[in-house]
């Protein structure tokens, strides 16, 4: 029974915020759902002690974890102490692309930068400099983001027409650049 419940608490983990139905995670372990229900009590049970600062709860048939309420404050202010840090390069990357090119997928934002940011677009969205702007048309319906009016702020912007002109790389004028 352990493994199962590893195994449920670290997809419950690794899904965040969209959670897990109780047929998903079934699936998922390849487990019968009344052996995963069963389990899933056992998980509520471990960790509504004050040992864990996390609770698993059911929303909408949906499990997934949450930060205890005695939490709050010390979260609010971590991320207000992130939020002043200064963003680094792959940050600032992925920001400039969602601000030219908004609405814009996670897959079109790797495909211009040649690397993965999934981690990073859920930090940018964390600090509340990115946002959900619905899903594309595209197969799989991906999330589409765009950048919040606390990016504005940050950034002393009125709007994303104040953002400067990026040059044309059109083909043939620079190809001495990169000789």
């Amino acid at each position: 029974m352990d493994d199962i419940l590893a195994k449920i608490e670290g997809l419950l983990y690794v899904v965040g915020d969209e959670g897990l139905s109780l047929e998903e995670l079934s699936d998922a372990i390849n487990v019968d759902k009344m052996v995963v229900q069963d389990a899933i009590q056992d998980l509520t049970i471990q960790f509504q002690g004050p040992r864990h600062g996390l609770e698993l709860v059911q929303y909408g048939g949906v499990f997934k974890f949450i930060t205890k309420p005695f939490l709050r404050e010390a979260i609010r202010e971590t991320l207000a102490l992130s939020k002043s840090r200064q963003l680094s390069q792959s940050a600032l990357e992925t920001l400039a692309i969602i601000a030219y090119k908004q609405p814009i997928t996670r897959v079109e934002i790797e495909e211009i930068r040649g690397v993965g940011c999934d981690m990073m677009c859920r930090k940018l969205v964390a600090l509340d400099l990115i946002q959900e702007a619905g899903r594309s048309d595209a197969i799989g319906r991906p999330i589409l983001y765009e950048v919040t009016k606390t990016f504005l702020d940050d950034f002393k912007l009125v709007s994303l027409a104040e953002l400067p002109e990026l040059p044309d790389y059109s083909e043939g004028e620079n190809e001495n650049f990169f000789k």
